[in-house]
């Protein structure tokens, strides 16, 4: 048996409030001012690469249980690198070893169903468990239906063969150059169609193929599927195509529009991970999403399904969103406000590519040396062990922290240097069982942090080099909020 071994999220913290939106820009689009809900915003410290390492840590759990991935698919169509292996930052962050196949995707809004399927093709092919992770974070223009439909999220699907949650039946597939919308290399906003074409002549006429076929290669009737997943931005697209499919009405699964929006590429994984959480055995689920023809892929859940749980899982990320009504604090965000930075926001960050690397796994990975004799814990590592007294040489074995409890020791918030997200917050944090890093502090509110808080490590941007277009990666600390759930199995 083939299928989902392991399921996980990411939404960001932060949902951009749409009625906030409507009235920034009442002057110039009245239309929008009915407009409800929130829709997810990426912090500016996010991007498509970090947001698919929180969801993948939330399928994966603890780093201990990581040796078992051996392919990672990345599928975005945001990717911040266009040459260089995303993937690569990815696997680095959660540690997966250097053998790990990993691969790039995009181009299309099923490109995270399409890495499904080739994940389900690796495991039939003896390749052994693959991670399959989704996000984007796209932009749009300041005024359009788009800036309050889009959202930001990520989410991630181990795909294997032991413990199987959901027992992959079969696949459907369309390909064909159907536009609804594109981007063109170096455009950083998408140019969409007329909607009505789209749902008649696209969504209408191509889905229900690439449905039809995935039904039939799983043997599976369309009244028996008792969960439909189609993201669409269109209202009630969703509905309309399951009734031209013959599926039951009560089947089509809340698209988490009011919440967090339309993620994009991710949607129909993140949309499923949240459903797998309160799946019943033996549910059928089709899922299906439409972009240049359609894909549609259908499972079945196990009597194993209450054996897994997700560190936090989508519903534990719903919950801990806060609303932001800044809209030009949006704007920044996104790169599309240009602010006053002061003098001492004009810094060259150029990257030393060499130590870069001979330092990865300590940056990507924040894995720090623990000596074998003396029991300390030193961040960075180092082959000489700085115990007063003890000249210790090649003591130290790898020592993970990013899923260590933390706790902060001492902390500052400061508005004299330059940060996007003023006021700047750092501080000395310890680690149970060893270790003390100076670190950024994120997503977090003025006064939420003292002495002794207890912290979690996030994976953000640290900087970015604007002059030659790199972009630096390193561990943040953010308040713990609630309690991961431990994995059952």
């Amino acid at each position: 048996m083939i299928g989902i071994t392991g399921f996980g999220g990411y939404v960001p913290r932060l949902r951009l409030s749409r009625q906030a939106v409507a009235q920034a820009n009442a002057w110039y689009a009245p239309q929008f001012a009915g407009r409800k809900g929130t829709r997810a915003m990426a912090n500016w410290d996010e991007d498509s690469i970090t947001m698919a390492v929180a969801a993948a840590r939330d399928c994966l759990g603890a780093a201990g249980d990581r040796r078992r991935v051996r392919g990672l698919m990345l599928a975005s169509d945001t990717l911040p690198f266009v040459e260089r292996l995303n993937a690569g930052v990815v696997a680095g962050a959660l540690t997966l070893a250097d053998d790990v196949d990993a691969i790039d995707l995009g181009g299309s809004q099923r490109a995270a169903l399409s890495a499904v399927a080739q994940a389900v093709a690796r495991v039939k092919a003896g390749g052994g468990s693959t991670l399959v992770v989704a996000a984007d974070n796209r932009k749009t223009l300041a005024g359009s239906a788009q800036e309050l439909e889009y959202g930001d999220a990520a989410a991630a699907l181990l795909i294997g063969s032991e413990n199987v949650l959901a027992e992959y039946l079969g696949g459907g597939t369309l390909s064909v150059d159907f536009v609804d919308h594109f981007r063109s290399a170096g455009e950083e906003t998408d140019y969409h169609w007329e909607e009505r074409w789209v749902r008649d002549e696209g969504i209408g006429k191509l889905a229900p193929k690439a449905i039809a076929s995935a039904l039939a290669q799983a043997g599976v009737q369309a009244g028996q599927v008792d969960h439909f997943i189609f993201p669409s931005a269109f209202a009630k697209m969703d509905a309309q195509l399951a009734k031209a499919c013959g599926i039951r009405a009560e089947a089509v699964v809340s698209m988490l529009t009011d919440q967090v929006g339309d993620s994009g590429l991710p949607h129909g994984l993140l949309v499923l991970a949240h459903l797998l959480e309160t799946a019943k055995p033996g549910a059928h689920i089709l899922l299906a999403q439409f972009g240049s023809g359609a894909q549609a892929l259908v499972f079945r859940v196990t009597e194993a399904i209450g054996s897994f749980r997700p560190a936090r899982g989508v519903s534990g990320w719903l919950a801990r969103g806060a609303e932001e009504r800044n809209y030009t604090k949006f704007l920044a965000f996104k790169g599309q406000l240009a602010l006053e930075r002061g003098m001492r926001g004009e810094q060259d960050k150029k990257t030393a590519l060499s130590t870069a690397w001979r330092h990865r796994t300590a940056l990507a990975g924040l894995v720090a040396g623990r000596c074998e004799v003396t029991g300390s814990v030193h961040f960075p590592p180092s082959r000489l062990s700085y115990d007063q007294g003890k000249p210790l040489q090649d003591t130290q074995k790898p020592y993970p922290l990013a899923d260590r409890p933390a706790k902060v020791l001492s902390w500052s918030a400061e508005y004299l240097s330059y940060h996007p997200a003023p006021p700047h917050h750092y501080g000395q944090v310890d680690f149970e069982g060893g270790g003390r890093i100076l670190m950024d502090f994120t997503d977090l509110d003025v006064g939420e942090v003292d002495a002794g808080t207890a912290m979690e490590m996030v994976f953000r941007i640290k900087d970015t080099d604007e002059r030659r277009g790199y972009t630096r990666y390193f561990w943040k600390a953010t308040p713990a909020r609630a309690a991961a759930i431990p994995h059952a199995n």
